[in-house]
C-alpha cells in the first residue's frame, strides 16, 4: 500500500486483484469504453483479467508502467486506477490517466490519488514532467488536472480515436518539478 486515507486506499497492482478488476471493469464499462478501450477490452472476463494483471505486474517490475488500483478501505473494492504510462526514462516524462467507478465521482478521490501519485513519481521514480490528456468535454478529468497543479499546455490534433468514432482533439496538460 502506498496511500492510505479514511475511504480508499492506493495500492500497486497485484495478481491477487483480477477478480476485483473484472468487476469494477465490468461494472464501468459504459464509463470506461471511449478512453479506457485497451482496458477495456483486456477484462472483460475473469480470465482476461487475470491475463492483464500478470502482464501489468511484470510492467510495474520492469518500470515499464505503472498501474495503481484505487480499493474501498471497507471491503478492498476496486474503485478506480490510475496509470503511470508512455515513461520516457531519458527526458524524466510520463502520462498519466485515471478512471473511477461512478458511485465515487465527484467525492475528490481522484484529484487526492492524482495529487499523491505525481508527488510519488517525482520523488520516487524521478519524473520531472507529468502529462494528463483529456477530452474538453471531460470536465471532471479537467477539474482533476486542474485543482492538482497541472497547466493546460496546448490541443494535441486527432490525438485519440474511441471506438467507432472519427478522431478526437484533446488537451494536454503539464505538470513540472523543478531538479
Amino acid at each position: 500500500m502506498i496511500f492510505n486515507d479514511e475511504i480508499f486506499t492506493i495500492e500497486a497492482i497485484s495478481t491477487k486483484d483480477s477478480w476485483r478488476l473484472c468487476d469494477f471493469i465490468v461494472t464501468n464499462s459504459d464509463r470506461l469504453k471511449r478512453y479506457f478501450t485497451k482496458t477495456l477490452q483486456q477484462n472483460l472476463n475473469p480470465a482476461l483479467s487475470e491475463i492483464f494483471v500478470e502482464l501489468k505486474v511484470k510492467q510495474f517490475i520492469n518500470k515499464n508502467e505503472f498501474l495503481f488500483t484505487l480499493k474501498e478501505k471497507s471491503n478492498k473494492r476496486i474503485i478506480g486506477l490510475c496509470y503511470v504510462k508512455e515513461i520516457n526514462w531519458d527526458l524524466n516524462i510520463a502520462e498519466l490517466a485515471y478512471c473511477i467507478d461512478y458511485q465515487f465521482e465527484g467525492k475528490g478521490i481522484t484529484t487526492k490519488t492524482i495529487q499523491y501519485i505525481s508527488k510519488y513519481c517525482n520523488e520516487e521514480l524521478d519524473l520531472r514532467t507529468l502529462r494528463i490528456i483529456a477530452h474538453k468535454t471531460n470536465l471532471g478529468s479537467i477539474k482533476v488536472a486542474e485543482k492538482s497543479n497541472f497547466k493546460w499546455i496546448k490541443t494535441l490534433s486527432n490525438e485519440h480515436t474511441p471506438p467507432n468514432e472519427a478522431p478526437l482533439d484533446m488537451e494536454l496538460y503539464e505538470l513540472y518539478y523543478e531538479r
